[in-house]
This record gives structure tokens, C-alpha cells and sequence, in this order.
């Protein structure tokens, strides 16, 4: 069986290759993934399904070259960090973020059971807001 850092470091590989399919290959039918308030897709998604829905194909549709950067990948056993970097361009505004993002994963039974994010949601609010709101610039 694989270990849980041979899981996460499986999603990270087929992220980089935009296999979406390979990303969630380990996933519990329950998963639940949780995207920080204030995150575009922000809430907690259950269900592989309702994660490609609500958080992949909705980041796709609204943001030209989005991606993550894997910076590093620390094992703590059933839990799993990665440390990183978000980029992309937001379709609508035209405007451009960078940030530095934590993941926390938890893997049992050979199964990802749990994902949460941590990233400076005010960047990518602001390259998603419009100049006159106040947080252009």
C-alpha cells in the first residue's frame, strides 16, 4: 500500500501533468476539501465529483494560467503539507496574483480523506476586484 506522502506527492505529479483524473485517483468517495473563506471556491466540497465541479473547474473557467507550484512536501504520517505558490491571471478583471498557499492532507486507509487550504485570500480578491472597489492598484 502506498504511504500517505506517496499519495499526496501522486497529486501533485498528475496536477503538473493536468491530469485530473490521476489527481483525485486516491480519493475518498467522501473526501472532504475545504477551500479557505474568502477563496473563490471557498466552502467544503464532499465527494470527488463536487471537488472537480465546485473547486477545478470553476478555478479553470474564471482564471487564465492558474496553477500551484510545489515548494515542499513535509510527511507527518496520516497528514501530509505541502507549501507552494498560487498564480494566475483572473479572466474577468485581466488582473494578476501570486501567493503563497499551505495544504493539509489527511490520508487513511490508503485514501484522501481530508484537504484544507491556507493562502492570503485578500491577493486573489484583489486581482478578482475591479479598480474602482477600493483594493485596485
Amino acid at each position: 500500500m502506498k504511504t500517505p506522502y506517496q499519495i499526496v506527492a501522486e497529486h501533485y505529479a498528475a496536477s503538473d501533468r493536468q491530469d485530473l483524473a490521476g489527481m483525485l485517483a486516491d480519493a475518498s468517495p467522501e473526501v472532504r476539501w475545504t477551500e479557505m473563506a474568502g477563496f473563490p471556491c471557498a466552502g467544503t466540497h464532499v465527494g470527488p465529483q463536487a471537488v472537480v465541479e465546485q473547486v477545478f473547474r470553476r478555478l479553470g473557467a474564471e482564471w487564465d494560467g492558474y496553477r500551484f507550484r510545489l515548494g515542499a512536501l513535509y510527511d507527518a504520517g496520516d497528514t501530509v503539507v505541502a507549501t507552494g505558490d498560487y498564480a494566475g491571471t483572473c479572466r474577468a478583471t485581466g488582473r494578476s496574483f501570486e501567493a503563497r498557499v499551505a495544504h493539509v492532507w489527511q490520508v487513511a486507509q490508503g485514501r484522501i480523506v481530508a484537504f484544507e487550504q491556507f493562502t492570503d485570500t485578500l491577493l486573489v480578491h484583489r486581482a478578482m476586484a475591479a479598480p474602482a472597489d477600493g483594493y485596485g492598484g
